[in-house]
């Protein structure tokens, strides 16, 4: 029955069933791992309008719900009207913050607001570990908007983890610190995209630490990852999720000038599929994109056939594969039984793509004062 829903939804479905919406690329934070190097706000960004009208496609597409990022979203100023008209037209929200915006108001605000999931941003169980990847003061601006949330009575909202090799010994106290606000934690994987393909040399887990959390994971299925670590998988029992690269078939992104990618972590034009802004809209990308159409076509395991993992990891990832100067069906570079690191071996300095440069800006970093 798995691998049978596994075929179907590698073919693609009519509608994506979450999209990652970046609505902004501005940012009071200047994250070492930045998947999109946000920090300046672009002067093209879609208008009010034109997220409504976005809204009203995936409406009528069915699509389950939007994950809004950034950036730091809450920072434009229509954040909430667009919120609202999401739900009003049955498109449920996540959304991803700093949570440097969240006030005791807002907090009570969102609380009251139904069909809505936020995630607050943490990258460290301390603000030693957190500051170093995220800023000056925004451990304790993360730990102040979790505890307005709680005080107004939120609900479960998340905590969103990236495990990097610094934080990979934290994972208990990420737990407990979850438990301790009647949150969920979530974990997802750094992949070298934006400004993290200048830090993933020296933050991606090593080995040892991706068997430890592959066990550790196994151990917790309620801790949620988003299929982050299907790559995990070829170390025996399959990981809760679909083990499966979604890019194109079931997920996709749209950037702050409506610019549609494969992933939230393959942005590059090699991997933009079209625009909001054109005729048809969103619909016409991801039914019709050449981009789209080409990701859903059967695939060979290239070189990644002679092992007997590959129908457990898929191959990996295909943004770490391509940020990293590594062919679309090699070896995911952090592939658990080391064909990774040996094909990195053989990657000529300079060869892999640049993500560009991006949003990235001096910014104003948090105080640690509450």
């Amino acid at each position: 029955m798995a691998n049978a829903l596994t075929t179907e939804l590698k073919l693609g479905l009519d509608a994506p069933i979450c999209l990652t919406w970046e609505l902004t690329y501005g940012c009071n934070l200047a994250c070492i791992h930045c998947l999109s190097s946000s920090g300046r706000r672009d002067p093209n960004e879609l208008s009010t309008a034109e997220v409504m009208a976005v809204v009203d496609e995936l409406h009528e597409m069915k699509v389950f719900y939007v994950n809004i990022g950034g950036g730091e979203p809450t920072i434009r100023a229509d954040f909430y009207d667009v919120v609202d008209y999401c739900i009003e037209r049955g498109v449920g929200v996540k959304f991803s913050t700093n949570g440097s915006t969240i006030t005791p108001a807002r907090a009570a605000r969102l609380a009251a607001t139904d069909y809505l999931d936020i995630q607050i941003s943490l990258d460290g169980a301390d603000a030693a570990t957190n500051d170093a990847v995220r800023g000056d003061g925004s451990y304790a601006t993360a730990r102040r908007a979790m505890d307005h949330l709680a005080a107004a009575d939120f609900g479960p909202f998340k905590i969103s983890v990236v495990v990097t090799r610094e934080n990979a010994a934290q994972l208990d106290e990420f737990e407990a610190l979850a438990a301790s606000y009647g949150a969920q934690l979530r974990l997802t994987r750094l992949r070298p995209s934006g400004r993290g393909a200048d830090t993933w040399d020296r933050l991606h887990p090593t080995n040892d630490q991706q068997v430890a959390l592959y066990h550790w994971l196994l151990d917790r299925p309620g801790v949620l990852t988003g299929d982050s670590f299907f790559h995990l998988s070829a170390l025996g029992q399959p990981l809760e999720g679909l083990n499966l690269c979604g890019a194109g078939r079931v997920v996709c992104l749209i950037d702050p000038v409506g610019d549609v990618y494969a992933c939230p972590f393959v942005l590059h034009d090699t991997f933009k599929a079209g625009s909001v802004r054109n005729p048809g809209g969103f619909a016409q990308v991801w039914r019709n994109s050449s981009l789209f159409t080409s990701l859903r076509e059967p695939t060979s395991a290239g070189a990644c056939a002679s092992c007997g993992s590959y129908d457990a990891c898929q191959g990996g990832c295909m943004a770490a594969k391509f940020f990293t100067g590594l062919p679309l069906d090699g070896p995911d570079p952090e592939c658990v039984k080391g064909h990774g690191e040996a094909a990195l071996a053989g990657v000529a300095a300079g060869a892999a793509p640049s993500p560009g440069p991006g949003h990235s800006a001096p910014v104003r970093l948090l105080s640690r004062r509450r």
